[in-house]
């Protein structure tokens, strides 16, 4: 499905939606944000694809928990499910999105996890030392948030982008009776 100018409203309207359900009560790490994201860098043409999840993250940031140390790391991380989504979803399939979905919190269980480690072992909190067995047991303990994490980018990307479908579809179709 190509990206339209008639489509562009959908896609911010679905990119904002679905951001904004990290407010909605979820298990850890099973969130729309990757998808979302991934959906934005697909869907949503210049730096607006990119401005927009960021926008909503700052916003309800300080409502889910705030801000940690880790958090540019992550903002990073959901820029890059947008640079994602611009480079391997141009043309949609079931498996690109899923494959796609997977780079995504594969990426971002990697990073985030690498940046927890470097905040413990030099910052002295002791949690993990600045050893590969400190790096070894951090990537560890984050095995089950990986797993939260990837479940949520697959279920809310096959989401948002077949919601996405079905409305362009449908808004068609309505146009096409219409004419």
């Amino acid at each position: 499905m190509q990206n339209t100018i008639e489509s562009r409203p959908l896609a911010i309207g679905l990119t904002v939606l679905s951001a904004l359900g990290r407010l909605v009560p979820h298990a850890p790490n099973v969130t729309p944000l990757g998808g979302s994201c991934l959906f934005a860098g697909s869907r949503i043409s210049g730096l607006l694809a990119y401005l927009l999840p960021l926008f909503v993250m700052a916003a309800t940031d300080p409502l889910v928990g705030g801000y940690t140390r880790t958090s540019p790391v992550i903002y990073f991380c959901f820029l890059v499910n947008v640079w994602l989504g611009r480079r391997l979803l141009r043309q949609v399939s079931p498996i690109r999105v899923g494959a796609t979905a997977f780079l995504c919190s594969l990426q971002f269980f990697v990073l985030t996890n690498l940046a927890m480690w470097l905040t413990s072992a030099f910052r002295g909190t002791g949690l993990y030392p600045a050893t590969l067995a400190g790096l070894g047991a951090c990537f560890s303990a984050a095995l089950p948030f990986w797993g939260r994490t990837l479940a949520g980018d697959l279920l809310f990307s096959a989401a948002i982008f077949g919601m996405y479908a079905l409305l362009a579809r449908q808004a068609g179709s309505q146009r096409t009776v219409a004419a």
